[in-house]
């Protein structure tokens, strides 16, 4: 490779999930979801928009896969909708939703542009929910009723699928904190939840290969290197706990078939557990979590640093002035993903990685020649792949780049008021504008090196 070249044959791709682009969501057949429910009540979502429409890809998906040839991309990481496939979460297969996603295959291989679908990323269907959702263990056995309609339909063009996207945030923004659907606030039923899902994704791991011979097999976490803020013992503890909680728990289970020893000794003293045992698993469920996977997934936004609370429990710091934040309020730190790379080659030893998500909120203006300069999130982009390059060629199996996200789009607790998009969405027309930085990424993708100049 020349300096800053990527190695041939390096997937580039652009993000999306059904619930955030796709609308339709009261059209041919499709069920209702947790997050159609969660964000019809008022004060939820904070500038009180609704998905219902979101970024009407459902009717404007040729003009959106067009978007991505004009961008050379090579993939596209998109996601099912459960309720759109199956309305009532199990039973009864709905065939006008499954032909959306059929076309939607055809024309992307058509396009040159290989499909990377994600079963699961967080439209659960309300009727499941109304029974439980993913604290109860019956879940699991949908999910893979579910992957099953879908991989039958799909897999004789589809090679490589994603069971779950960030079951952290599933589990701890869902059922913990409260933030996002269902918007529940209980620590133990958590726990539950992030049980459920790492089996759910060992049992459709195994589906999938059934379904589809040669599938490529992975699942997403979003990953956060915890830094402690001073290297004090209670700091350095605060760290510990972070990386514990937030991703050790879901890599340790899949990749050593076991949940890491302190994170319950953690939740054993919050309170979250009555004792060091974890009663939702069962024999044999960690075998299955533990399935060999094909590629791991990594989502990569920015570092947590940790410092000891005044309550003694861990408390974020965040060491750089407002204004050099993304407007997440996340410090750009592309080391971060330097780091996370190598800690996940190093600890876990997954045989291909792909970086699934990657990208920076920021609001720029359309200027008065009609484009939009969005420089601070071409610096992001190019920052973050220099970071990724040098973990390449550092031994890190690493074979694709998605960026988040393709289009500004409905971005959950948030609604549309954080933009990620390379292409910004006219809320008067839904037509799509280019930023600078997707002309930016497409040169990217078309020479494979990053040293592509700002516009």
């Amino acid at each position: 490779m020349g300096e800053n070249k990527f190695p041939r044959g390096f997937l580039w791709g652009g993000a999306t999930s059904s619930q955030q682009i796709e609308g339709a969501t009261r059209e041919d057949g499709r069920g209702k979801s947790i997050w159609d429910t969660f964000a019809a009540i008022e004060g939820n979502i904070e500038d009180g928009s609704t998905p219902e429409v979101a970024c009407d890809h459902y009717h404007r998906w040729r003009e959106d896969i067009d978007l991505m040839s004009g961008l050379n991309l090579g993939a596209y990481r998109f996601s099912i909708a459960w309720p759109r496939v199956l309305p009532n979460g199990s039973g009864q297969v709905n065939s006008t939703g499954l032909d959306f996603y059929d076309a939607l295959v055809d024309k992307l291989l058509e396009a040159g542009i290989q499909p990377f679908p994600t079963l699961y990323h967080w439209d659960l269907p309300q009727s499941l929910q109304d029974q439980g959702g993913w604290a109860s263990r019956e879940i699991i056995a949908r999910f893979v009723e579910y992957s099953q309609a879908v991989t039958r339909r799909l897999g004789d063009r589809v090679q490589n699928w994603v069971t779950h996207n960030e079951p952290w945030c599933i589990a701890t923004l869902g059922h913990e904190e409260g933030c996002h659907a269902p918007g529940h606030k209980n620590p133990t039923e958590s726990l539950a939840v992030a049980h459920h899902l790492l089996l759910s994704h060992g049992h459709a791991v195994q589906s999938i290969r059934q379904e589809v011979p040669g599938a490529q097999v992975g699942i997403v976490n979003i990953h956060c290197p915890a830094h402690p803020l001073t290297l004090s013992p209670d700091d350095l503890n605060a760290a510990r706990w972070f990386d514990g909680f937030f991703n050790r728990w879901y890599l340790d289970p899949i990749f050593k078939g076991k949940y890491p020893e302190d994170v319950i000794e953690d939740r054993r003293a919050a309170g979250h557990l009555t004792s060091g045992e974890l009663p939702f698993v069962k024999d044999g469920d960690m075998a299955i979590i533990s399935t060999h996977l094909d590629f791991l997934g990594l989502n990569y936004y920015s570092r947590s640093v940790q410092q000891k609370g005044p309550d003694g429990n861990p408390l974020p710091h965040i060491p750089v002035p407002e204004n050099e934040l993304t407007d997440m309020g996340w410090e750009v730190f592309p080391e971060g993903l330097y780091d996370s790379l190598k800690r996940v080659h190093h600890d876990y030893n997954p045989p291909q990685i792909y970086i699934m998500e990657n990208g920076a909120a920021y609001d720029d203006p359309i200027s008065p020649d009609g484009s939009i300069k969005d420089d601070r999130r071409i610096t992001y982009y190019q920052q973050h792949l220099l970071a990724a390059q040098r973990a390449l060629l550092e031994g890190v199996p690493l074979k694709g780049y998605f960026a988040w996200s393709l289009l500004d789009n409905f971005e959950w607790g948030l609604g549309f008021a954080k933009k990620f998009g390379l292409f910004a969405m006219d809320k008067t027309t839904g037509n799509r504008i280019p930023k600078n930085s997707a002309y930016w990424y497409g040169n990217v993708a078309a020479t494979n090196t990053v040293d592509a100049p700002h516009l």
